[in-house]
C-alpha cells in the first residue's frame, strides 16, 4: 500500500486510489455525529444555491454548513457538531454544503473511492482502508477553505498514516498541541459561531465506529456509513 499526503483542493483534486477528504474543524466531525444521530445519508451540495434548490422542492429538507465558517441564513445548522449532535435527524433528508471538507470530497473526482475522515472515526476509517487493501492512499487534510494548512488537518492525516503503517502515534500530544494551535483560538474566544464544546468534540478520539464514504447515487453525491 502505497500512502501519500497532500494537501488541500490541489491535493484533493489530484487525489488517486483511495482518497481520505479530511475536516477536523469541523464538516467531517458534524458529519459523523450527525449520522451517529439518525441520518441514513447526507448529500453533499456543490453550492450553497443548490442547497437552497433542496430546500425549496422539500420544506423539510435540513440544510448543515457553513461559509468562511460562519453560519449560512437559510440554513438549519451551523458547522457545528457540538449542535447537531443534540438533533434528530431520523428520516430526515440532510444536505451539507461547507468550505473544505465537503468541496474537497467533490472536488476529488479521480479518486477510485473517496472517505470523509476526522478523529472520532480515525480507527474506523483505518479499518476500511486495510480491509480493501487498495494499491495507493492518498490523505488530503483540506485546511482552512482549502487554501490554506491547518495544524488538525496535517496532524490528523500524519495520525492516519501512522495508524496504517502500524505506528503507535501518541494522541494526547497531539491534544495538547492543537489545544494551543492558531486554528484552535476562535473555540476560545468567546465566539458564538465557535463553541469551545465543537473543539472537545472534534477532539474525542474513536468516538464513532464507522468510517464515511462518499458514493454516487444518480445525480447526487451522498455520505453513507462505510
Amino acid at each position: 500500500m502505497e500512502i501519500r499526503i497532500d494537501h488541500l483542493l490541489s491535493g484533493a483534486r489530484g487525489a488517486k486510489g483511495l482518497a481520505v477528504i479530511i475536516d477536523v474543524f469541523r464538516a467531517a466531525t458534524t458529519a459523523a455525529y450527525i449520522m451517529d444521530n439518525g441520518a441514513d445519508e447526507i448529500i453533499l451540495a456543490g453550492s450553497f444555491n443548490e442547497a437552497f434548490r433542496y430546500k425549496r422542492s422539500d420544506p423539510s429538507c435540513v440544510l448543515v454548513g457553513e461559509k468562511h465558517g460562519l453560519s449560512v441564513p437559510g440554513f438549519d445548522y451551523g458547522n457545528s457538531p457540538y449542535k447537531t449532535s443534540l438533533a434528530d435527524f431520523s428520516g430526515k433528508k440532510v444536505v451539507m454544503k461547507t468550505s473544505s471538507g465537503t468541496a474537497g470530497i467533490l472536488a476529488a473526482k479521480d479518486a477510485e473511492e473517496v472517505l470523509f475522515a476526522c478523529f472520532v472515526n480515525a480507527s474506523a476509517t483505518v479499518r476500511h482502508i486495510k480491509k480493501k487493501n487498495p494499491a495507493r492512499v492518498t490523505i488530503v487534510g483540506m485546511g482552512w477553505e482549502g487554501k490554506k494548512n491547518t495544524e488538525e488537518d496535517e496532524l490528523c492525516a500524519e495520525y492516519l498514516d501512522m495508524l496504517l503503517s502500524g505506528g503507535v502515534p501518541l494522541f494526547d500530544e497531539i491534544k495538547e498541541r492543537l489545544r494551543h494551535a492558531e486554528s484552535s483560538r476562535r473555540f476560545f474566544e468567546d465566539k458564538p459561531e465557535w463553541s469551545e464544546k465543537d473543539f472537545y468534540y472534534a477532539l474525542d478520539l474513536d468516538k464513532f465506529d464507522y468510517a464515511l464514504k462518499a458514493v454516487k447515487k444518480g445525480n447526487e453525491m451522498v455520505l453513507v456509513k462505510a
